[in-house]
């Protein structure tokens, strides 16, 4: 396995230098911001990330206003509440991409949310204070907990709420195939392991961000 900063090397090969590079890299956000975003934005996003899940992306977004308005800002309370009624008027509903499975995972999302609120202060709170040595944890409590947060959607949440991160894109997984950290696209817990491993020990090397790190090995390869 390369060092991060041969893997730096040929990614700033490919995009111009070390100056146009860095230019391309932003820092996720810190922990008091992630902290500070209401709940509601967080199950939003969640929303997002699963209506965009197989489908165009630009659809939902041109969309985004009328979810907005059906989930009633994504007010976790009164999402919590809604009835059988509720989800079936929904599906009807023009504002929004009418797929009942989707829809149903609103107030599903919204309990976990409340869950996490509840245990600590808030899903800021709690998303701010996991330790990005330990992301692929993270991603199976989505999975676990969440409805419809496997996979490439937890991953894209996280990284659009720009909690530190890494996104195992066709890129990505490149690099790693070719740095002997996998052999094929991630997906067992041993290979997620051995991809956090990779990363955290680029990490040291570097000093850098998983979100970083994750946009150099994309960079590299792309």
């Amino acid at each position: 396995m390369r060092k991060f900063d041969e893997i730096f090397d040929l990614a700033a090969n490919r995009k111009g230098g070390v100056d146009e590079l860095e230019k391309l890299l932003d820092p996720p956000a810190g922990s008091k911001e992630l902290a500070a975003i209401a709940d509601d934005r967080w199950l939003a996003m969640m929303t997002k990330c699963i209506f965009q899940a197989g489908f165009n992306w630009k659809v939902v977004e041109s969309m985004w206003p009328g979810f907005e308005e059906a989930f009633h800002g994504f007010d976790i309370g009164r999402n919590l509440m809604m009835s059988d009624d509720d989800l079936n008027a929904l599906v009807s509903n023009k504002k929004i991409v009418r797929h009942g499975a989707k829809i149903s995972t609103v107030p599903e999302n919204a309990r976990f949310i409340s869950e996490l609120n509840r245990e600590h202060g808030g899903a800021g709170k709690f998303f701010a204070s996991w330790p990005s040595s330990d992301y692929v944890g993270l991603l199976e409590i989505l999975k676990k907990r969440g409805v419809r947060l496997g996979g490439n959607t937890g991953m894209y949440f996280l990284r659009f709420m720009n909690v530190d991160s890494f996104i195992l894109s066709k890129d990505v997984v490149a690099r790693l195939i070719a740095e002997g950290v996998v052999d094929k696209q991630p997906g067992s817990k041993s290979s997620m392991r051995a991809v956090q491993d990779a990363f955290n020990e680029w990490a040291d090397q570097s000093d850098r961000s998983l979100k970083t790190i994750s946009r150099v090995l994309a960079m590299s390869v792309g």
